[in-house]
């Protein structure tokens, strides 16, 4: 089950976003996953939910976006959705297609994060409603 080993990279991916953005959590985690991308999302969610225990992401929601698949023709241009399994001759002409337009995505889309920014290294959180300046 390779959803398995997509889920810890994202997670991975996350955490690391999360500590350069000085963020203490997710909330949700939006990856785009194109029907072409051999990904199964029942899995991918169910390996998300096992991937995120422990770390900086334990609790996030992951949002998954479908990227329907389309191709466009070598021989004369035009350009149809894919479907699964995937139409690769052009349903206009009959010729092969040139390449995919979209459907093989699998990217990290959005993240949302929660709870408040983490404290500055070696500087103690500022009190709640006193700005900076009058310290």
């Amino acid at each position: 089950m390779h959803e398995m080993s997509i889920a810890l990279a994202v997670v991975g991916q996350v955490e690391d976003a999360a500590r350069a953005a000085g963020r203490t959590g997710v909330d949700t985690v939006t990856l785009r996953v194109g029907e072409l991308a051999g990904v199964v999302p029942d899995s991918l969610h169910f390996c998300f939910d096992l991937a995120c225990e422990g770390t900086l992401a334990a609790g996030a929601r992951l949002v998954t976006e479908r990227v329907p698949g389309r191709a466009r023709c070598g021989g004369c241009a035009g350009e149809w959705p894919t479907g699964l399994p995937p139409q690769l001759c052009c349903p206009r002409c009959g010729a092969a297609a040139a390449g995919l337009l979209s459907g093989r995505e699998l990217e990290i889309a959005a993240v949302s994060w929660s709870g408040p920014p983490a404290p500055e290294a070696g500087r103690p959180p500022e009190p709640a409603g006193v700005p900076h300046e009058e310290r």
